[in-house]
């Protein structure tokens, strides 16, 4: 079995909340561990902030997850060009700002950036899950 979840969002502050809820419920039913749906809350968060601060004028965004077995896949599309993520400069120690790029990479176990001129730019996050003990997620998933 397969869960997945495609939202299609305003590029609003707004919007980032409802994604993060969505997704977490979804984790939480399936019993994935706390701490591995706190990483990938704060994953999404990132993604989903960068594209309202970084990316090209437009008026929405997308953003897809998808479990299977023990591996959660989230893709964040928006409709700009993308960049180049090895050009990124390390923020400064004291800065208040750019650190989106390293936590993502420092929670997911595989980040991947794709620039599609035509359909926008991608970030696509992957975690592996862990289940608390009793959860129904590896039975159901598994299936």
């Amino acid at each position: 079995m397969e869960a997945t979840i495609a939202l299609r969002l305003p590029r609003d502050a707004a919007s980032v909340p409802l994604t993060r809820q969505m997704l977490d419920g979804t984790l939480r039913s399936l019993g994935v561990e706390d701490q591995v749906r706190d990483d990938i809350e704060l994953m999404l968060t990132e993604a989903c902030s960068n594209v309202i601060r970084h990316a090209e004028p437009s008026d929405d965004y997308t953003v897809s997850a998808t479990v299977r077995d023990h591996l959660c896949v989230i893709r964040v599309i928006d409709a700009g060009n993308g960049f180049d993520p090895r050009k990124i400069v390390k923020p400064d120690p004291t800065s208040e700002h750019g650190r989106g790029l390293q936590i993502m990479r420092a929670l997911a176990d595989d980040v991947r950036f794709s620039n599609r001129h035509e359909n926008g730019a991608m970030v696509c996050l992957e975690k592996r899950l862990r289940y608390a003990p009793g959860a129904i997620g590896p039975d159901l998933m598994s299936a």
